[in-house]
């Protein structure tokens, strides 16, 4: 009876230990991640918390300058771009401006009748998707370089988004003018852009105005509104504006309204 006891102890002990050895495992994994925790209390480790933030910053304006995602963001910008949220996201956008469109008069109500009533349209991850170039980038890790583009870009691979085309077909039917409007090189790439574009879809623009000699080196705020007060001096009325950058929003003569397509891979000041 004895040596029962005592074996029952031995084991009641060793148990006891083990338990004691797996609450100072947990406590001292504790202390290491509460120590590694930033100054806004979450843990590095939390990397999707962390990018879910950094996009909405991204997208919200308040993230500026950048000009790579962080590199621990990438299988999250992946998802994003790849797993539906980002065609989802541009549907309800689109959506808005469908919704705004209604509150606006047939154009043959309205009293002017001089055929100058626009919208304008960003090309680039607005018209055409670049994201397969982006997808060999990295989804916009690797820095953006503009030789790589252009050649990308001469190619005419580029596939039109389409809620966007559909709005572009839907603005020609109400009849106002779409004008495109473009960062792009005009010598460089405006014979590949056109065609990209049409085969596409988007067949009946008004104009599509790229960057001539004397705006290279200009800012994209800066080249585009140049170019909208250029367009408003000449009579037009841009009822609305759209586009994946900020730069494309910002600026002189904006329009009546603007809308943001998501674009999280780059940054275009």
């Amino acid at each position: 009876m004895y040596r029962m006891i005592a074996e029952m102890m031995r084991k009641v002990r060793e148990v006891m230990m083990l338990l004691l050895y797996l609450l100072l495992a947990m406590f001292s994994r504790g202390l290491a991640t509460h120590s590694k925790r930033t100054s806004s209390g979450e843990s590095p480790v939390d990397t999707a918390g962390y990018c879910l933030s950094w996009r909405m910053a991204v997208e919200s304006n308040n993230m500026m300058g950048w000009r790579t995602i962080p590199t621990q963001c990438l299988r999250h910008v992946e998802a994003y771009m790849m797993g539906g949220q980002y065609s989802r996201d541009i549907n309800l956008i689109i959506d808005q401006i469908y919704t705004y469109l209604d509150t606006i008069p047939p154009i043959g109500d309205l009293d002017s009748g001089d055929g100058l009533d626009a919208w304008i349209l960003d090309v680039d991850d607005t018209c055409l998707s670049n994201l397969y170039y982006y997808q060999a980038k990295r989804f916009g890790c690797d820095p953006y370089d503009p030789m790589e583009f252009r050649t990308w870009a001469l190619r005419g691979e580029c596939s039109a988004i389409p809620a966007v085309l559909r709005l572009f077909n839907r603005l020609l039917g109400a009849g106002f003018k779409v004008i495109l409007l473009s960062g792009r090189d005009e010598e460089a790439l405006g014979q590949a852009t056109v065609d990209n574009l049409v085969d596409q879809g988007f067949v009946g623009f008004h104009r599509l105005i790229m960057r001539s000699p004397e705006n290279r080196g200009q800012g994209a705020i800066t080249f585009k509104s140049q170019i909208r007060k250029e367009l408003m001096d000449q009579g037009y009325r841009i009822w609305g504006n759209v586009g994946d950058q900020w730069s494309d929003l910002q600026g002189d003569c904006t329009g009546n309204r603007t809308f943001k397509i998501p674009n999280p891979m780059y940054f275009v000041p």
